[in-house]
């Protein structure tokens, strides 16, 4: 049986996970967001200053279908395109907009049909790099080098009712918001540092690519200007 484990840090313990109760504005939509990774579910349960729990879950995989956005067949343009579908981003200029609408058309992967999606999670200051390439003012290349060294992680995503049959729960850790919220905080400050840096070093990339050359020229995902970049 094709078995494996999925760990959910959250304020409260959640022994029946149900998609109904899922945010449509996540990074992938609705559904019950988890990791394989017991720090990371515990950052997690405490994100918000207060103690949590880290729910334990098994997951009879046979027959469920998942989409693996880290498998090296698609890029970060494809991952924020997603978000774009999905997360409310604050759209300040034309450029913007046009970014959206052009992202979304030519980068976006069909969700639909999977039961699972496995994939880079978006916590608020990594989002703000989406942000910041959408909006023109960090290029490709920065935010590419940002995301690995910011050292994302990633999640895995129940995403339809077949999946939310096979998940049961078995246990659920206490976890102390002395210990981990600070970690939780020591880890979206080193997020931001990395920004901040990549910021400065965007300032001298005469060969890299913005969101407007990406628009102006109308690159699909497949241009070699694009992977080029992509795979330094």
């Amino acid at each position: 049986m094709n078995t494996f484990t999925l760990l959910h840090g959250s304020e409260q313990v959640i022994e029946v996970p149900d998609l109904a109760f899922g945010n449509d504005h996540n990074d992938y939509g609705r559904g019950f967001y988890c990791t394989k990774v017991e720090e990371m579910a515990k950052e997690w349960a405490c994100k918000n200053g207060t103690d949590g729990f880290m729910n334990r879950y098994t997951v009879d995989g046979e027959g469920l279908k998942t989409l693996h956005l880290s498998d090296g067949s698609h890029t970060v343009l494809n991952w924020i395109a997603i978000l774009l579908k999905h997360r409310t981003f604050s759209l300040s200029s034309p450029i913007a907009v046009d970014a959206r609408e052009f992202i979304i058309e030519h980068y976006a992967v069909d969700t639909s049909g999977y039961d699972l999606i496995t994939g880079y999670r978006a916590d608020d200051s990594y989002f703000r790099y989406a942000e910041s390439f959408v909006e023109n003012t960090l290029p490709l290349r920065s935010l590419n080098k940002a995301l690995q060294l910011g050292k994302l992680g990633l999640q895995t995503v129940l995403v339809s009712p077949k999946a939310f049959d096979q998940i049961k729960f078995v246990d659920a850790t206490p976890v102390d918001k002395n210990v981990y919220y600070p970690k939780f905080v020591a880890r979206d400050t080193k997020a931001r540092q990395t920004y901040k840096e990549e910021i400065v070093k965007s300032r001298s990339y005469r060969d890299d690519i913005f969101v407007l050359d990406i628009l102006r020229e109308e690159m699909k995902n497949d241009d070699p200007r694009i992977q080029r970049i992509l795979l330094e």
